[in-house]
């Protein structure tokens, strides 16, 4: 497996897997309406990097990363993952995770943040908890979830 900065355009690529996940409504926060267009904008924005990972050519998980917060919280890097199910077990997540951090210190970034991973994901959970991350709070009735509810 290859990880690597994705080419502007290239979101037509990412977009199965996106739409895909999405769809579940059980670990994006993003409409299952939510159009192409939209969810290129948001990926792969302005002041967004976006990183894929390939195998044998394909496609098989993507990330961002960007600040957190503009100005004096700048400093804090926010990203976001999805990895295609077909590829679930194959060390994508953490791979892209392991990844995502070395870019963010190279980048100058002091510290991460994720403002929203789904408390029910729980393979995401346990991957950030063993990549050194903490829970430091759940919001209750925070994400409406497709089979759960809220």
């Amino acid at each position: 497996m290859m990880i690597r900065s994705a080419h502007g355009g290239e979101f037509d690529r990412i977009w199965p897997i996106f739409s895909d996940i999405v769809a579940t409504g059980d670990t994006l926060a993003f409409d299952a309406g939510c159009s192409f267009e939209e969810a290129n904008a948001y990926w792969m924005g302005a002041g967004v990097r976006t990183y894929v990972a390939e195998h044998d050519g394909a496609i098989v998980g993507s990330y961002y990363l960007k600040a957190n917060q503009p100005g004096l919280g700048a400093h804090v890097a926010n990203a976001g993952f999805i990895v295609s199910p077909e590829a679930h077990g194959r060390g994508v997540g953490r791979s892209m995770g392991q990844h995502c951090l070395r870019e963010a210190r190279a980048l100058g970034y002091r510290a991460m943040q994720f403002n929203f991973v789904v408390s029910t994901n729980e393979r995401a959970v346990a991957l950030w908890k063993s990549l050194g991350f903490a829970i430091i709070a759940t919001v209750p009735a925070a994400f409406k979830h497709a089979s759960q509810g809220l």
